[in-house]
């Protein structure tokens, strides 16, 4: 069964920073775009970033030069490193493997971050 597990979330203060990790077991993650999606509560899922296995990255507007994301293909993991944090980050953040092929697609259960203000 594939697993997703992220790790690195907590509570921070505004301008803070929080490293998250997201392992994957049971994929071969150099075949599989990885991501990082985020939901606040009362709103949508939506893309925080994907990098994809030949290392292109994508941000959404709202996190670029503040998130970086990383992806280590031997280690099966991707990371999220946030930098100056504001409250509108909060929500529970969620890892995603997505095959090449558009076929197979895998969710985390996810890591709750909060800044405070």
């Amino acid at each position: 069964q594939v697993q997703l597990v992220e790790s690195g979330g907590g509570l921070v203060q505004a301008g803070g920073s929080l490293r998250l990790s997201c392992a994957a077991s049971r994929i071969i993650a150099s075949s599989y775009t990885m991501g990082w999606y985020r939901q606040a509560p009362g709103k949508q899922r939506e893309l925080v970033a994907t990098a994809t296995p030949g290392g292109s990255t994508n941000y959404a507007d709202s996190v670029k030069g503040r998130f970086t994301i990383s992806r280590d293909n031997a280690k099966n993991t991707v990371y999220l490193q946030m930098n100056s944090l504001k409250p509108e980050d909060t929500a529970v953040y969620l890892c995603n493997a997505r095959h090449y092929t558009a076929t197979l697609n895998y969710w985390g259960q996810g890591t709750q971050v909060t800044v405070s203000s």
